[in-house]
């Protein structure tokens, strides 16, 4: 449980860098490192905070963020969240995070 509230002070707060850049996945090992490039990213304005992209998530399926993590895709920044819908299913989300779209919703 820590290390959720640990993802989403450091992406509220929260830059695309050398840790980004080399594609690692934000939620597997090493996301750690990452704290402090997504608290940059959030504060130059080239990310959204993490609540704003649950919220927008919420918005869409009513639940609860499992895990997030800041990383690359396709060029650009993105959110990847682990969702709890209601009714018990998981969702994996893919949200651009400059502009809150969501890119890819999987597990349906």
């Amino acid at each position: 449980m820590k290390w959720i509230v640990a993802i989403a002070l450091a992406a509220s707060l929260g830059s695309m860098g050398p840790a980004l850049a080399q594609g690692r996945d934000s939620l597997g090992s090493g996301w750690a490192e990452q704290q402090e490039e997504a608290r940059r990213c959030v504060q130059t304005g080239r990310c959204m905070p993490l609540p704003r992209i649950l919220e927008i998530i919420r918005q869409q399926t009513p639940g609860r963020q499992l895990d997030a993590g800041l990383e690359q895709a396709g060029g650009r920044a993105v959110y990847r969240v682990r969702w709890a819908a209601d009714g018990g299913r998981r969702i994996d989300y893919l949200v651009d995070a400059q502009s809150g779209a969501i890119l890819q919703a999987e597990g349906r």
